[in-house]
């Protein structure tokens, strides 16, 4: 629990000194205001948090104009916001944002629900992601390569010429799976009371939505297809490293040293030259310099980054990736393997990459 020390208040960030209440519990004093981890994050993160929410507000609000460049406007937006949402919800797993737990807690759950993720909590997005830190290992808890093994053959015909066409099928059957399994898998009913409220919270609002602005409902699901496609190229170029579908499994670590974490970690950062580009994706990109200070908030990883990896060859610029992430968008579904990086000119061709690990859709 934080303790207010006399003469330190005003120096935990920019907020006016917050009232304080006593602990039921004890004598300490407690504050009833979240704090941020710096001076730096208290800005940094309250324009972050605040372009996340109001960014997907004002983008339903164009979504619903007539418009179609307003439109189109408002699709960009939305999917950016809830690009950004994401990527401050990774960092309240880290405890990242704010001093305290709870704090980060309420924030990730604001923004779990800001990208549609809320059907699971919080706690336990963090928990596995934590353990992909910790083992040093791809989790997840649902194999949907044997899934569409098992399905039909116009059911595998139909995601893969749906991947062909840049639709992320993949990835909205990793996020419908967060909802199914507690309706059919026994050993996920605990999960499902949360599961039934999410989703009728969201089918309200799909329902109001409709009602407003028919149109606006069906763009929203253009946006959130963007949103899907682009953390699963952030997703499919960060890591080489071996994945558990169990997600009560607990592999041995002892093979997976720091030296395999940034072996087979890799930062593909959307400009080397110009490093306020990334900027657009949180500075998520520096992924080298997150697994090596994975506490470290996302406003210090270019300098970080700078000091340590600036002349990585784990360093792969997104323009160095997006031909691969085209053209094995077909293999990638079923392949087990994620590739190899090379050398030289080309040197990410045959990094064929992951798919189904994001963080919000393992649990």
């Amino acid at each position: 629990m934080f303790r207010l020390r006399p003469g330190r208040a005003k120096s935990l960030g920019i907020l006016p000194v917050a009232p304080v209440q006593r602990s039921r519990l004890s004598n300490r004093r407690v504050s009833v205001w979240p704090r941020f981890k710096d001076r730096t994050g208290a800005v940094a993160n309250s324009l972050a948090l605040g372009y996340a929410a109001l960014g997907t507000a004002a983008g339903f609000v164009l979504m619903t104009q007539e418009s179609w460049a307003r439109a189109a406007g408002g699709v960009l937006l939305t999917a950016h916001a809830m690009f950004i949402a994401a990527y401050l919800l990774h960092d309240a797993c880290h405890d990242a944002i704010f001093q305290r737990h709870v704090h980060n807690r309420i924030a990730g759950e604001l923004m779990s629900f800001v990208t549609g993720a809320a059907y699971a909590s919080f706690e336990r997005i963090r928990q596995l992601h934590l353990r992909h830190h910790r083992e040093r290992i791809d989790v997840a808890c649902f194999d949907y390569r044997a899934c569409l093994q098992r399905a039909p053959s116009w059911v595998r015909r139909l995601v893969l010429v749906l991947e062909w066409a840049h639709v992320p099928a993949v990835e909205t059957l990793m996020h419908l799976q967060v909802i199914v399994r507690p309706l059919v898998a026994p050993n996920q009913r605990k999960y499902l009371p949360r599961v039934l409220l999410v989703l009728a919270l969201r089918m309200a609002g799909f329902a109001l939505l409709a009602t407003i602005a028919p149109r606006a409902l069906l763009l929203y699901f253009v946006a959130y297809a963007l949103l899907l496609v682009a953390l699963a190229f952030f997703d499919a170029f960060q890591h080489t490293y071996d994945v558990t579908i169990d997600g009560d499994a607990s592999p041995d670590r002892g093979l997976r040293s720091r030296d395999y974490e940034q072996v087979n970690t890799f930062s593909n950062v959307l400009s080397i030259a110009h490093p306020w580009l990334n900027l657009l994706a949180l500075n998520f990109g520096y992924h080298n310099a997150h697994h090596q200070r994975m506490g470290a908030p996302w406003y210090r990883l270019p300098a970080l980054h700078r000091e340590l990896f600036s002349e990585s060859a784990q360093v792969l610029p997104v323009r160095e990736l997006l031909r691969t992430f085209h053209v094995n968008r077909v293999r990638r579904v079923f392949d087990d393997g994620y590739g190899e990086v090379g050398e030289g000119p080309g040197r990410g061709d045959r990094f064929v990459g992951a798919h189904g690990v994001s963080f919000l859709s393992v649990v």
